[in-house]
């Protein structure tokens, strides 16, 4: 009996909280409980650097979905965007762009037409000004008689928004006379005031058509045509002289043009009675040549009442319809005769076998029409100055009726 109990009372749960366990001895499940205890201790006391690894980790995962998002919502704006611009389409078109090429095609012509009206209705709006002229028949001499008065509402064709109109009129078909009234300079309104005149007989005036093209003077390039009046003869009634406004229309190249261009420069020196011609350069001459091109060199003539005084020619340019020259000729002309002399610039095309061709001529001095006399003009009004200017190279049989002419 007392051996059974002796064990009862010694015996104690390991699993009771308040037990205790005498110093050296091992509680069975100790050593667990030991080692979960001291990680939860270490676990515990750096609590801050667990929050914020937690932070950091929401953060990139918020980021990310963030992204996701944006990309699913642009992908719908391009969806939205396509739908709106298919629904615009379809809507205008009556039929979808996705379909066949072949439907497409008459929407292009549709274009096509409507630009191209746009474009004709720019032309006719667009307004060349307009020329006043007076139109008269000398029965008794023979004599067409053109007034040319004034031009307006004329397009400003330079940079400064103006021009540097004057008018230049012949007679087709022949064209063997032209004449140009002055320059006028920055001026969109011209008041011209000069009369020419045309020798044709009556029983062939009916067959021929008067052109009267204002141009815009430019010294150093071509000059630009702002329109032209075409008048058929057949038309007019000359028992009454005729004086009229006419729009102007859209020029037409003239034939003469393609004769070419030379650039020359003058100089005048009063005190020493020197005249200087510098045969700068020619553009754009007239094929002679079999091979399509020319040898010119150019000729430069002093005149003084139709009689020739001296002659002087530049060195021959082979094979070239662009020649440079840069070569100067000087003339002795007292003061009280430059108003009187005539210089004649002939650009000829070399041949070593027959005659020499002349391309085209250019007549400056007294008689001279145009930019001619305007240059002439410009050189007189500033001594020892030399002063360049390209000209148009007329035909010699226009050139030669200028030579003949008396004022």
């Amino acid at each position: 009996m007392n051996r059974r109990a002796a064990p009862s009372t010694s015996f104690t749960p390991s699993n009771m909280p308040n037990t205790t366990s005498a110093p050296g001895q091992k509680q069975p499940g100790g050593h667990d409980a030991n080692k979960f205890m001291n990680q939860l201790h270490s676990i515990h006391k750096p609590t801050w650097a667990a929050a914020a690894v937690c932070v950091v980790s929401l953060c990139v995962v918020l980021s990310c979905v963030l992204c996701v998002w944006k990309k699913c919502l642009k992908k719908k704006d391009k969806d939205k965007d396509k739908d709106k611009k298919k629904g615009k389409e379809k809507s205008n078109g009556g039929f979808d762009t996705e379909m066949d090429g072949d439907y497409n095609e008459p929407l292009k012509d549709d274009v096509d037409k409507e630009t191209e009206l746009s474009e004709t209705e720019k032309k006719e709006d667009e307004k060349l000004g307009r020329l006043h002229f007076t139109l008269d028949y000398n029965f008794t001499e023979n004599t067409l008689v053109v007034g040319i008065l004034q031009a307006a509402e004329l397009p400003a064709m330079d940079v400064g928004g103006s021009s540097d109109p004057y008018v230049k009129l012949y007679l087709l078909p022949d064209k063997k006379k032209k004449f140009e009234t002055k320059v006028h300079r920055k001026t969109l309104e011209p008041n011209f005031s000069e009369t020419f005149t045309f020798k044709v007989p009556y029983t062939e005036l009916g067959g021929k058509t008067l052109v009267m093209t204002v141009y815009d003077f430019d010294r150093f390039s071509k000059h630009d045509a702002i329109g032209a009046v075409k008048i058929p003869m057949s038309g007019v009634d000359f028992s009454q002289s005729l004086q009229e406004w006419r729009d102007l229309q859209k020029a037409e190249k003239e034939e003469s043009e393609r004769l070419g261009d030379v650039c020359l420069s003058l100089r005048y020196v009063p005190t020493a009675g020197k005249l200087t011609v510098v045969i700068l350069e020619a553009k754009n001459l007239k094929k002679m040549d079999v091979g399509g091109l020319s040898d010119p060199y150019v000729k430069i003539h002093l005149m003084q009442n139709g009689k020739r005084l001296k002659k002087k020619k530049t060195t021959i340019k082979k094979n070239t319809l662009n020649p440079y020259y840069n070569e100067s000729f000087s003339f002795e002309v007292p003061c009280e005769q430059i108003e009187k002399v005539q210089v004649a610039v002939t650009v000829l095309d070399y041949d070593k076998i027959g005659k020499n061709d002349a391309i085209g001529k250019v007549l400056l001095g007294a008689n001279s029409t145009g930019t001619e006399q305007r240059h002439w003009t410009d050189m007189l009004a500033n001594p020892r100055r030399p002063i360049a200017q390209w000209h148009s190279l007329q035909s010699e049989d226009e050139a030669n009726a200028l030579i003949s002419n008396k004022k």
